[in-house]
């Protein structure tokens, strides 16, 4: 990626004992605090219970400067990769399950549902950037639908170079591992792993934290209100009943409570604060003008889910 280091391929255990320590190692008001300390992703053959996990791209994020980012050979490793501990006696495991441990994903739900029925990994301290992104939109109408990674990296304050090199890289990934652009999902179990796996798999978490900051600004209230809502995606995606395919899956997951909530809140449409209720109404009749015509994209909103 533009002005980022190459992803580093993890296939041994002393590999993962590393990025433990180096979790581990960080201050605490890291650790232990709001700031996130890891963003991931996983990919596999049909991620999910009734799949495998063949991937874990972690970037170990201290500060923009020192970041750190790794792809963990879990088709190689298997459950000790999860297993295994660093010198501060803690695994992986201990990381994904500690809730004062912030670990951002975009769209948590076949990740959680992976780790959980494979290796026992009950996710805790989640933060959802899709749900993020959803609560920030300013009405009701904006939020029916959620939004798939590539159309909400073109909201983040990226240089144009970083965006299309981006885009290439999805696109060359796309057409070695997507059955629908004629790749395979064996693709991710090669080794050596295809180059354009690996800058596959960097892409999908290289840019996160630009994307997390779009909201750092928001309240207290509005941060805990997505990671409670988060964390119940983790619960859910554990269930029985799970759907692991479906376009149901790209409606948002407000309730009608929730979703007047949030548009009464001045942290997601701050012109309520100052402006006169003719002038709200006005916004509201553009701001349902502009979803209307972005239905004939609906597919679009959530492309990337679809395929994965």
């Amino acid at each position: 990626m533009a002005g980022r280091k190459d992803a580093e391929f993890v296939n041994t255990l002393g590999g993962v004992a590393k990025i433990v320590n180096l979790a581990y190692g960080q201050p605490p008001f890291i650790r232990f605090f709001d700031e996130p300390l890891m963003f991931i992703d996983l990919e596999g053959e049909r991620l999910g219970r009734n799949g495998s996990v063949s991937l874990m791209t972690v970037l170990v994020y201290p500060s923009e400067s020192i970041e750190r980012l790794f792809v963990i050979d879990i088709y190689t490793l298997g459950s000790a990769a999860f297993d295994t501990v660093g010198e501060h006696g803690k695994s992986l495991k201990d990381i994904l399950e500690a809730p004062e441990m912030s670990k951002v994903f975009f769209d948590v739900r076949r990740d959680s549902e992976a780790l959980f029925a494979h290796y026992g990994v009950n996710l805790k301290g989640v933060r959802d950037l899709q749900l993020m992104d959803s609560a920030a939109r300013p009405r009701t109408e904006q939020r029916r639908l959620l939004s798939g990674l590539a159309k909400c990296m073109q909201f983040v304050p990226l240089a144009k170079a970083q965006k299309a090199e981006w885009a290439l890289c999805k696109e060359r990934g796309d057409r070695v591992w997507n059955p629908d652009k004629g790749g395979s999902y064996s693709a991710f179990n090669k080794r050596p792993l295809p180059a354009e796996i690996l800058r596959y798999c960097a892409g999908d978490v290289a840019y996160l934290p630009a994307m997390y900051k779009k909201y750092a600004s928001k309240s207290t209230r509005w941060r805990n209100f997505v990671f409670e809502a988060s964390q119940k995606r983790v619960v859910e995606s554990q269930g029985e009943r799970v759907q692991p395919e479906g376009k149901e899956r790209a409606l948002s997951p407000w309730t009608a409570e929730e979703h007047r909530m949030l548009d009464s809140w001045t942290e997601v449409n701050p012109r309520r604060s100052y402006l006169s209720q003719s002038q709200q109404d006005d916004l509201y009749e553009q701001a349902l003008e502009d979803h209307l015509n972005e239905q004939s994209r609906e597919d679009d909103l959530y492309e990337t889910w679809l395929i994965g």
